[in-house]
């Protein structure tokens, strides 16, 4: 019997979901046992989020700054011969209890040199999230095998809105011209492709070599359109972080004004600077094509967009 620990944190709930569907064909495996852990921080973030506590988070996640997480309830002797990190995107950067994990003494003897699938819950902007996750499961001594992303139904203007809604009130139905915040209900329940395909990968000892396990289930796609904002605003958020960070301490009024003078700066940056990026990338595409294709491999690796296999795990191409 080969085991597979699931190591996730769900602040809304809704990763939980897609962690469900994905391991319901594992669980149903006679030959395999899943361990569930959920982490818990010490002192639980909030949900809904206060707009000061959301905006006072951001500085300690683009620093890799986590508070303490609870024990878990697996020990660090413990073998298993796969690990999915589910994980939501913090301000372009894994979120804060994921963070803490993969920088724990238990995570550096859990996960050294064993296979890594990372699973991606979040609105639309991961890749620089991801790129800071492949560092820190490569100090840990893991070998990450594939990443699959599920982003928010709606389009990119439309999420803007919706998803700040849906953290600040719990509010997350379609309201007005808006479409439900969240990964749409089909999407998810789409995502026991992935279990299917890593129960028949494991039944063949495929994760003992280097992957991927679930090439041609349309595991992610990368939005080249987006990654030179992700890269800008990144960038950004570390500079801006940086001052926070000397300003005062988490939860300290005297971040507020720094807190709420960034918040106006990338609004501004977010109705001005990015679209007009955009716009200027599509008109270079015919000249960038190359470099966006290598790019798009690049970011979309290693499970890759591709639908070959969709139809061998009962979903439409």
């Amino acid at each position: 019997m080969k085991k597979i620990l699931v190591v996730q944190y769900s602040q809304t709930g809704q990763l939980s979901d897609v962690m469900a569907s994905i391991c319901r064909p594992l669980a149903e495996a006679e030959a395999l046992e899943v361990v569930v852990e959920t982490l818990e921080p010490e002192k639980p973030f909030p949900y809904p989020w206060s707009f000061f506590h959301f905006l006072d988070v951001f500085p300690e996640c683009v620093a890799l700054d986590p508070p303490p997480i609870k024990p878990l309830s697996v020990g660090s002797t413990d073998e298993f011969d796969l690990i999915i990190l589910a994980y939501q995107v913090w301000f372009l950067a894994p979120s804060l209890p994921i963070t803490a994990f993969l920088k724990s003494t238990a995570a550096q003897h859990l996960l050294r040199g064993k296979p890594v699938i990372t699973v991606i819950g979040c609105r639309n902007m991961w890749s620089q999230a991801q790129e800071t996750m492949r560092q820190l499961l490569a100090d840990c001594g893991a070998r990450l095998l594939d990443n699959v992303v599920l982003t928010d139904q709606g389009s990119a203007l439309a999420s803007f809105i919706t998803t700040p809604r849906w953290l600040l009130t719990g509010k997350k139905d379609a309201f007005w011209v808006f479409p439900a915040a969240g990964i749409s209900d089909s999407d998810i329940q789409a995502a026991c492709r992935f279990g299917k395909a890593i129960e028949v990968a494991l039944a063949e000892d495929l994760e003992q070599g280097e992957g991927p396990l679930l090439h041609g289930l349309r595991a992610v796609e990368a939005d080249i359109s987006q990654i030179q904002s992700e890269k800008a605003g990144y960038r950004s958020f570390k500079v801006w972080g940086k001052l926070i960070r000397r300003v005062g301490k988490p939860g300290e009024a005297s971040r507020l004004p720094v807190l709420v003078i960034y918040l106006l700066f990338l609004i501004l940056m977010i109705l001005t600077i990015v679209p007009l990026s955009m716009l200027l990338k599509k008109l270079l595409v015919p000249l960038l094509r190359e470099k966006h294709l290598q790019a798009k491999a690049y970011y979309e690796a290693p499970s890759g967009s591709g639908t070959e296999r969709m139809a061998m795990f009962g979903c439409p191409e």
